[in-house]
């Protein structure tokens, strides 16, 4: 019920490969928060290549600035300055940067006259939020602890960014592409939360 398309073994070696850029950006003086913001600057940058129907500049930017969103955790351990704070920022921008990508997708389809793909792409971010916010919710009452409910689910945040890559750069070829895209992301999504929801109620009956 738990399995997800990423292993934890996989996040792991995705962010060892990434570690001397959080290093370099470190180096070069970037805060963690900085970082946090500028990933999410990026995110606005796409919306907008979207809304405009620039989809593989959009495309593009949309997994550059998930790849960019590693970085801030990064550097906050290889400089000492994790914390709390910088935890919730990083969360908070997060869904944010995702939400504002969204909308930009939703514009671009209503400009084209693909009213499937606005809604569609509306249906996706809510699926995709409802997916975040199960896990914030459960972790937030004690169950799965540390990040464990991350690795819940057929399609957390990293299975999604792919999707929607992939969907959004394929556009500019036919939008029926980007509407099959946002059509896995919602079913995805939605079995996602499910899944986060049966597993925090199957630990709340353990724990009685």
């Amino acid at each position: 019920m738990s399995g997800s398309f990423v292993s934890p073994e996989l996040r792991a070696r995705v962010r060892g490969l990434a570690e001397p850029v959080g290093l370099a950006l470190a180096r070069v003086g970037l805060s963690p928060n900085a970082l946090t913001v500028i990933g999410f600057l990026i995110a606005c940058v796409a919306a907008v290549a979207a809304g405009a129907q620039a989809w593989i500049l959009a495309g593009f930017l949309i997994i550059f600035g998930g790849i960019f969103d590693m970085f801030d955790g990064l550097v906050a351990r290889a400089t000492g300055k994790a914390s709390k704070a910088g935890a919730f920022l990083d969360s908070t921008f997060d869904r944010w940067g995702e939400g504002v990508v969204y909308i930009g997708i939703v514009a671009g389809c209503l400009f084209a006259d693909f009213d499937l793909g606005a809604v569609l792409a509306a249906a996706a971010m809510t699926s995709a939020f409802m997916v975040s916010y199960a896990r914030a919710r459960s972790e937030s009452l004690g169950f799965a602890p540390g990040k464990g409910m991350a690795n819940v689910g057929l399609a957390p945040r990293e299975v999604r960014l792919v999707i929607l890559t992939v969907g959004v750069v394929l556009a500019g070829v036919s939008l029926s592409i980007l509407a099959v895209s946002l059509g896995l992301i919602v079913t995805l999504a939605t079995i996602t939360t499910v899944q986060r929801i049966l597993v925090t109620l199957r630990q709340a009956t353990q724990q009685g």
